[in-house]
């Protein structure tokens, strides 16, 4: 790898690390493909908002095209899963067998919520009852234990929301772990009942980081020590640096200079990964989810592609800009535009709400990403496409697509009602520090 790149070939380390290169083929994946993508970029972040697709199911899609989504349910919801949950980007769902990798962060969560004053112990009560069930019955989902919560025969009544909080916070203290789902109803266990023995032996902090790190390094190709951090959201900075010069010296990970790249008015360091390759050209097309690991974290995404990125859904209406949930799009090795989309089930059709172009979006683009909206279309099970007015692309998009409806759509159209993104209990807040 050279001493030194520019943006555009650091953006192609980038995306070639996170699994792009060729134009997705449509129909093609099958379950192998689908765990190895995941397994590519080491987590998949969840959330609940569903007005286009889940976001679990975007990055999927993104890399690899119209794939069936009932078969990555099976692989990470039921039977003998190889992924299960954890709070590893957020909510995410991580290989069962890194589960010992996060004990560091079970021992941080425990130690900031179970202290004296901490949640856990002011609602002892609730948390020894939902131990007990769960080790008594098994795994169960949260309408399961509703039902025993509302009138137990060992006890009071239990109050419902404390009941969910503690199975969270036991959760995240990695004492219960998630089962499956059905639909998007978890079920939960204890971790005994879920994950297997070998993978819930602790892995002691120092060679924990470490090893997320030289992970995350892999998935980036090229990064900041922000950018590795931010990939796990550790927040111990002198954590971070020291695995990233013990990785060094282990000839994992060389520095590199990104032209470009600063902080503080000087040059950011930045490394590469021993795994990272510099192609000649990325060609591809792709529609991310707002929380594809390219765009993730937002500073990385403006020094990699210069695209200042937010999600509008909790702006009201008539103050976004963009839209609702508007979706970063990749085309080659650049982040082109974005656009606002919603699945109209009822009629069968995709709307494309809005649609913005970036600066130096090249003449191809329009072309590109209709073909992506027909198959992100078809992969929703809808007949059709209809486009908006609002924003510069959607007439070149319309033209691209030929045939595509229009509709009106705007700021003061509210898109729908957000969906609390998929996570622990909100109450006590759940910033990781570790």
């Amino acid at each position: 790898m050279k001493a030194t790149l520019s943006t555009v070939e650091a953006r192609r380390v980038a995306l070639a690390a996170q699994g792009f290169g060729t134009p997705p083929i449509d129909g093609s994946a099958g379950t192998r493909a689908l765990a190895a993508t995941i397994r590519r970029l080491r987590t998949l972040q969840i959330d609940s908002v569903n007005v286009f697709a889940r976001s679990h199911y975007m990055p999927l899609f993104s890399r690899l095209g119209a794939y069936d989504t009932a078969g990555l349910d099976r692989l990470l919801f039921t039977g003998k899963r190889s992924f299960v949950e954890y709070w590893a980007h957020v909510a995410a769902f991580i290989p069962a067998a890194d589960w010992g990798l996060f004990d560091f962060r079970m021992q941080e969560m425990r130690r900031r919520h179970d202290a004296p004053e901490g949640w856990t112990r002011r609602h002892a009560d609730t948390v020894a009852w939902v131990r007990d069930e769960l080790a008594s019955r098994g795994p169960l989902r949260p309408a399961q234990i509703e039902r025993d919560a509302r009138r137990s025969s060992r006890g009071p009544w239990w109050d419902w929301d404390e009941v969910k909080s503690a199975l969270e916070y036991l959760w995240l203290y990695g004492e219960v772990a998630i089962a499956g789902r059905r639909g998007f109803e978890r079920r939960y266990g204890l971790a005994s009942q879920v994950i297997p023995d070998a993978a819930r032996v602790p892995v002691p902090r120092e060679e924990a980081i470490r090893e997320l790190v030289s992970r995350a390094a892999a998935a980036y190709g090229v990064a900041t020590a922000s950018d590795l951090a931010d990939y796990w959201r550790i927040r111990d900075r002198r954590a971070v640096l020291t695995a990233v010069h013990d990785l060094v010296d282990a000839g994992e990970l060389s520095p590199v200079a990104v032209e470009g790249w600063r902080v503080g008015g000087r040059p950011a360091p930045a490394w590469v990964h021993r795994s990272a390759r510099l192609p000649r050209r990325i060609d591809t097309a792709a529609i991310l989810t707002p929380f594809d690991p390219v765009v993730w974290f937002r500073e990385r995404a403006a020094r990699l592609f210069d695209f200042e990125y937010r999600i509008e859904i909790y702006t009201p209406a008539a103050r976004r800009r963009y839209g609702y949930y508007s979706l970063p799009i990749v085309v080659g090795d650049d982040v082109v535009g974005r656009t606002d989309l919603k699945a109209d089930r009822t009629r069968g059709r995709l709307l494309v709400q809005s649609a913005w172009w970036e600066p130096g979006a090249p003449p191809d683009a329009a072309e590109r990403v209709a073909e992506r909206l027909r198959a992100a279309a078809a992969w929703q099970g809808l007949d059709s496409v209809s486009v908006s007015h609002w924003g510069d692309a959607t007439d070149d998009l319309a033209g691209a697509l030929g045939d595509a409806a229009r509709h009106d759509a705007g700021p003061s159209s509210p898109h729908g009602t957000a969906a609390p993104i998929d996570g622990p209990p909100s109450p006590e807040g759940f910033a990781v520090a570790s």
